[in-house]
């Protein structure tokens, strides 16, 4: 199975990846918290919300975009199957 992501989305995230920054680590772009900080907090049961509070570098957007890609990505692998 071949999942093709596009490279415009890509692009479209608000994420930055820069080994100069936490050694490349994917981050919110002009943040330095990593984006699987989102994904580990949700997992840990805290709601968007209180990563925000958390993180408050991070926009609502921000955080939105990413986890909209990721929705969209699995759905991808959903339909490539």
């Amino acid at each position: 199975m071949t999942l093709v992501i596009d490279e415009q989305d890509l692009r479209r995230l608000p994420v930055s990846i820069d080994p100069e920054v936490l050694s490349g680590t994917p981050v919110f772009t002009g943040t330095r918290v990593p984006v699987d900080t989102l994904i580990s907090n949700l997992e840990a049961g805290l709601t968007v919300d209180a990563f925000l509070e958390n993180f408050p570098s991070v926009s609502r957007e921000q955080a939105l975009e990413v986890l909209g890609f990721s929705k969209a990505t699995l759905l991808k692998l959903g339909h490539a199957s």
